[in-house]
Formats: C-alpha cells, sequence, structure tokens
C-alpha cells in the first residue's frame, strides 16, 4: 500500500502541538494594518490554537501529523 500524501498547504500552515492540538497563526495580518483597530493588531499577534471542529478537518489532510 502506498504511503498517503500531506496536503502542501496544510504543511506549510499548520502545526501539531505534543497534545494533538493545531496550532496556526492569526488570520487578517497581511496588509491593510492601517485599517485595523489597535485591539485587533494586539489580540491577532503569534498564535493560536484552532478549535476541535476546525482542527478535525485539517488532520484530515495530515495524515501523519507533519
Amino acid at each position: 500500500m502506498p504511503k498517503m500524501k500531506t496536503k502542501a498547504s496544510v504543511k506549510k500552515r499548520f502545526k501539531i502541538t505534543a497534545s494533538g492540538k493545531v496550532k496556526v497563526a492569526a488570520a487578517g495580518k497581511r496588509h491593510g494594518m492601517i485599517k485595523r483597530s489597535n485591539k485587533f493588531i494586539r489580540d491577532a499577534r503569534g498564535t493560536m490554537v484552532l478549535s476541535d471542529q476546525d482542527a478535525k478537518i485539517v488532520k484530515k489532510f495530515m495524515p501523519y501529523g507533519d
């Protein structure tokens, strides 16, 4: 049986934590910061953990938990 492939887009955007949660960078920070509030920019700093429902979808594309 051949190996299953990991989606290249998922491999670039997500990481799996040791406890199996999915870590992701905040969305909406690439450009247009002038129109965003300071609160939005502050809250979107760093990484966050996806909700269980979203993590379930992402994990389907990462069969080996890259």
